[in-house]
């Protein structure tokens, strides 16, 4: 079956979908986006996601190209046109298509979409789950900005090639000060071995993940206790357990780290109730 996108107004087959050449977000990475996981057709937290959507679009000062109410139709559109039962939807905001030219374009413009959906075989994340990811260890690299979910995503194109090329599945990024802030595409957590669950606050170096918020409330309500601070590689080495989040992988176990076996060196207990019970506290539309 073709896939279909929509693209500024049109549904239309994968091969036929373009943007203009001098859209921003083609020519600058002048744009936003968000992935949003799609579960038994339905698309996952999608309130929150849009919430997110449109504080990127005012940090960057893009117009919102239409009513949130208006995105959502087209997003659950795409999953259903594309037969998505299990998967992520993806959509895309530019600031549009003007003269290649640094500053914002003179005269408004309309802002781009583009919205794509995909099936992602849930046994191969089960499978992943069951036998732990290998993560290393990046220097910290990106502009500042990263609570902005942009599409300037090359220092994380790089640490995820890095990632696979050292046989792991994702790299955690380490900052100045020897913290780790966030991995290439995901949250980054740990288990003490007097069982605290430990991530970084998302006031300054990660993006605040839909998947994270969600997880802080069902640790709340599943009365584990969780501590919002920084933690450092060698913190992590010597975790019970240590785990990633996002939607496209909800909660993921990590087994090593920078070669550093971590726990018992397989899915820790805490890691893997958290996945089992995270989509009791998500929200379904």
């Amino acid at each position: 079956m073709s896939r279909i996108a929509y693209v500024n107004g049109r549904y239309q087959d994968m091969r036929d979908a373009s943007v203009n050449i001098e859209d921003r977000g083609y020519q600058f990475a002048d744009g936003v986006y968000e992935v949003c996981e799609v579960r038994s057709g339905q698309l996952v937290d999608m309130p929150r996601h849009l919430k997110r959507l449109q504080r990127s679009l005012s940090e960057l000062r893009i117009a919102e190209p239409m009513p949130l109410s208006a995105l959502s139709v087209v997003m659950h559109e795409v999953v259903q046109r594309n037969r998505v039962r299990f998967g992520i939807v993806y959509l895309q905001v530019s600031r549009g298509v003007a003269r290649r030219d640094h500053g914002f374009p003179t005269k408004p413009v309309r802002p781009s979409v583009v919205v794509t959906a995909r099936s992602i075989d849930p046994a191969k994340g089960a499978d992943n789950c069951a036998r732990g990811i290998k993560v290393i260890t990046v220097p910290e690299n990106r502009w500042p900005r990263v609570d902005i979910k942009s599409t300037a995503l090359l220092p994380n194109v790089l640490a995820k090639q890095a990632a696979r090329e050292a046989g792991a599945y994702e790299a955690w990024y380490v900052d100045g000060d020897g913290f780790v802030t966030e991995g290439s595409s995901s949250n980054a957590w740990i288990v003490t071995q007097d069982g605290r669950v430990v991530t970084r606050p998302d006031k300054s170096g990660i993006l605040s993940g839909i998947t994270r918020g969600v997880l802080i409330e069902a640790l709340e309500a599943l009365q584990i206790h969780f501590e919002e601070r920084p933690f450092t590689p060698q913190e992590a080495a010597g975790a019970a357990e240590a785990f990633t989040t996002a939607a496209s992988m909800i909660v993921m176990p990590v087994v090593t780290i920078d070669g550093h076996v971590i726990g018992s060196g397989k899915p820790g207990p805490v890691a893997l109730r958290l996945r089992e019970q995270f989509h009791r506290f998500a929200s379904f539309s």
